[in-house]
């Protein structure tokens, strides 16, 4: 039996991929510099584009990471989640610390509303997720919470827990 004769056929599927149609992948590296890139996170902060954050910010694909007035899952209220609208995101990941928390639908309701998703993820996740959808092209808005001494979650304000 011959050897099939593999032709190449090159898919564009996004800004800077292409997939090859055979059995094997070839990989590229993604062009993502002009853009905001989570490049690393460690105990109390994050890199975005290799220059450290320690306090909870805001990251969207083209604009420079913002301050976010939120210093505990805790403190969070409505007001917060409708400062994020100004943004028009496609989806907010918010990043909550070094465990999973979920929000109070009530809190996030200006997004959800408007048919914005909001995923709740602990901060390392949430940094994951964001850059694969920012590479993507999606307008993803990332929304980390750096908690300066981790606290119990719901103690302070039980509103900002979803009920169980």
């Amino acid at each position: 039996m011959a050897k099939p004769d593999f032709r190449w056929q090159n898919v564009t599927i996004g800004p800077s991929a292409t997939r090859f149609t055979s059995d094997t992948m070839k990989l590229h590296s993604s062009d993502t510099q002009q853009y905001q890139t989570v490049t690393g996170y460690f105990a109390g902060g994050v890199e975005i584009n290799a220059r450290p954050f320690d306090h909870s910010l805001l990251v969207l694909p083209e604009k420079p990471p913002q301050p976010w007035p939120v210093a505990r899952f805790a403190d969070l209220t409505a007001e917060h989640f409708e400062q994020l609208l100004a943004e028009t995101p496609d989806v907010v990941i918010l990043g909550t610390g070094e465990r999973q928390r979920f929000v109070h639908p009530r809190l996030s309701a200006p997004l959800t509303s408007r048919r914005i998703g909001v995923e709740c993820m602990d901060t390392n996740a949430a940094c994951r997720t964001y850059n694969i959808l920012m590479g993507e092209g999606r307008k993803a808005l990332l929304a980390l919470i750096i908690e300066k001494d981790a606290e119990p979650d719901a103690q302070q304000n039980p509103a900002a827990t979803a009920q169980s």
